[in-house]
């Protein structure tokens, strides 16, 4: 039910990120979805692959810090108050939403990537909602 994430850490200077990307591109490796962040430091990007572990161990290999975690991806109704519903639902249980962003899939509704405190209780929260939860295989 969880989906691979792929997390990398990226100093702030120009061109950073796109050699990040170019290793990617080099290896075959899809990018499905990306979210970035910055400080004036360092940037967080966090991105849906196509092999969330082979493109870890090239960007290592090429002096990128990246880690792999677990999130939620799911597909709402394209309607008033849906992602509302989901988020009041979510919070309801308890469950601190720590980020989210949006994804590049699905041709009906708005699909979301989801971190939260506790991934197992969002599913079940969630799962009684109008949603579909992807898998790893679906994104992949």
């Amino acid at each position: 039910m969880f989906v691979k994430q792929l997390s990398i850490f990226l100093e702030n200077r120009e061109g950073r990120l796109e050699e990040a990307l170019k290793i990617l591109k080099e290896n075959g490796i899809n990018i499905i979805s990306l979210s970035l962040a910055d400080t004036s430091d360092f940037g967080l990007l966090r991105l849906i692959v196509s092999d969330p572990s082979a493109a870890r161990e090239v960007l290592k290999e090429n002096k990128f810090t990246a880690q792999i975690g677990d999130i939620i991806a799911v597909r709402i109704s394209h309607t008033v108050g849906s992602l509302s519903a989901i988020l009041g639902a979510v919070t309801e249980a308890g469950i601190n939403i720590e980020y989210m962003y949006t994804l590049s899939v699905g041709a009906e509704g708005a699909s979301l990537a989801l971190k939260t405190s506790d991934l197992e209780k969002t599913i079940d929260v969630i799962g009684t909602q109008e949603v579909h939860i992807y898998t790893q295989e679906e994104l992949g």
